[in-house]
């Protein structure tokens, strides 16, 4: 999820991206939750557990949902450190469900490296998937706060949904925008939303600023995974995949959806062909990128990005002013940055 994107935030910059920014500010409870994850990870009975979980941490990745949890905890005042458990099970969450996605959708390489479903088996990535998944909500609990629970416990449900309807509706080329958004909004955006929303918790924060963190969490999963899907098509081999990778997989992303909605008979014949039945060749990519580009789907699209980068940032006024608060601003503008 989101694959190309990351590694994107991974690439120097000129200028400190705000994703470090907000890294190095939060170094100290960032190497808290690193520790932790680390021993939750590991397994005296079980040694392809550790095996698996260092692979995967080893090929990089920056963290970003855990760095929400704690930023929106510090943003609240928070004194305690059930953050730490709390960013630390975001992320055992996340990981757990890189290793069923990549089962899932048969992924051989992942940030770079082959994935763990390659390595070893599907049995081994499910299994420890479904590991991580217990060893979080062992971190959940110890909160203490049946609150915490549930907004994470329905995150955990609303992502296994989203993958599941993504599954449904993958090739069938009469999937519509709406259950495009119900399938982002379960597979990516749900764990964004919910990592700020339990920061706020955790400090007991009042419901209308917590409810602004969450709203923010949403648009910024729901632009993170547009801008993932619009690179596809329109980044460099720089982001992590080769340009064209989703259509070559088939996916249903929203420049095709768009596409596929003002398509001549024609048009349709061909997205029933290269998405529906899988029957390409060397020139559909090229092709496919003529009919975006006559419709216009990729700049409706890239527009599409720009309004839920505006939600995000519009969530925030809620919100007092901080330094917090503006590198969270200025990661809803480098979210889109690429695309701009």
């Amino acid at each position: 999820m989101s694959r190309r994107l990351e590694k994107c935030m991974t690439l120097s910059d000129t200028k400190l991206s705000p994703p470090n920014q907000l890294a190095n500010l939060l170094a100290g409870d960032l190497e808290e939750v690193n520790k932790l994850i680390q021993s939750y990870m590991e397994s005296d009975y079980a040694p392809r557990i550790p095996e698996v979980t260092t692979h995967l941490v080893s090929a990089g990745g920056k963290r970003l949902r855990p760095i929400l949890t704690l930023a929106a905890a510090r943003m609240c005042g928070y004194q305690g450190s059930f953050h730490i458990h709390l960013a630390a099970s975001v992320e055992l969450i996340h990981t757990a469900t890189l290793l069923h996605d990549d089962v899932v959708d048969e992924s051989t390489r992942r940030r770079g490296k082959p994935t763990a479903n390659l390595l070893w088996d599907n049995q081994s990535s499910v299994l420890v998937g479904d590991y991580l998944f217990s060893r979080a909500f062992q971190l959940m609990v110890k909160t203490k706060n049946l609150h915490i629970l549930d907004i994470l416990a329905n995150a955990s449900a609303t992502i296994a949904e989203g993958e599941i309807l993504q599954l449904t509706a993958s090739k069938d080329i009469a999937t519509t925008e709406d259950i495009y958004f119900k399938v982002i909004r379960g597979k990516t955006a749900a764990l964004f939303a919910a990592a700020m929303e339990v920061g706020a918790v955790v400090a007991d924060q009042d419901e209308k600023i917590t409810e602004a963190l969450r709203e923010y969490g949403d648009a910024l999963g729901i632009t993170f995974q547009i801008v993932d899907d619009l690179l596809d098509y329109l980044g460099t081999e720089a982001i992590g995949k080769n340009i064209g990778d989703d259509f070559r997989e088939q996916k249903l992303t929203l420049p095709v959806i768009k596409a596929i909605s003002v398509a001549t008979q024609s048009e349709q014949v061909f997205w029933k062909k290269c998405i529906g039945k899988g029957e390409q060749t060397d020139s559909d990519l090229k092709n496919a990128l003529t009919i975006m580009s006559k419709h216009n789907s990729l700049e409706l699209t890239r527009q599409q990005a720009l309004s839920w980068s505006k939600k995000a940032k519009l969530a925030l006024t809620q919100v007092p002013d901080s330094n917090l608060k503006k590198m969270l601003l200025d990661l809803a503008d480098y979210v889109i940055e690429r695309i701009n």
